[in-house]
């Protein structure tokens, strides 16, 4: 399994990035799944459902499937802050990307989502494990790098980019647990 990461500020394109990515890469015929990083409490839930109930009962974990589709909420007793790499530790091993939004501060390596026009400073410059910037400004970059720096608006390139240095993205789970 590959991993990659994608950092940036709020504003930025990194979902609209990611999610132009998962479909370039499924289009390729490889399998993807993505990490996401939620600042704020969130529920995918809804109240009256069946699994709402559950939860509103106090079960600690509600999985619900189907032919098509598994969920699995679940709820913890104290906060808990996981880590990038126990969340990509729950996923299925069969897939062949995963994409990873939202872990800035995280030790993957990370393609930075820039734009000028959101005011807010580059992480590449201080950030060792940004291996490449997207823009939609290349010429507005504060400072010069020898980084990949690709067009934001064109995920197909990042997506042969991406597949181009497939074993620099080589997920090794064993050196996390």
């Amino acid at each position: 399994m590959h991993v990659v990461g994608f950092a940036g500020f709020s504003g930025a394109g990194k979902t609209t990035l990611v999610e132009q990515l998962v479909s370039a890469l499924r289009e390729r015929g490889l399998r993807v799944s993505v990490v996401k990083h939620a600042h704020h409490s969130f529920d995918l839930d809804q109240p009256g459902k069946d699994t709402y109930r559950h939860r509103a009962a106090g079960a600690l974990e509600v999985v619900v499937a189907s032919s098509r589709r598994l969920a699995l909420l679940r709820e913890f007793e104290q906060e808990a802050q996981l880590t990038v790499h126990q969340l990509i530790a729950e996923l299925y091993d069969g897939v062949d990307w995963v994409l990873v939004e939202g872990f800035k501060d995280s030790d993957l390596l990370k393609i930075e989502v820039w734009r000028p026009a959101s005011g807010q400073p580059a992480r590449y410059p201080h950030d060792d494990f940004i291996v490449a910037i997207a823009t939609d400004s290349p010429d507005a970059l504060p400072e010069p790098t020898l980084r990949p720096v690709m067009d934001l608006n064109n995920p197909d390139a990042v997506a042969d980019w991406l597949i181009a240095s497939g074993p620099r993205f080589e997920y090794n789970s064993e050196l996390y647990q």
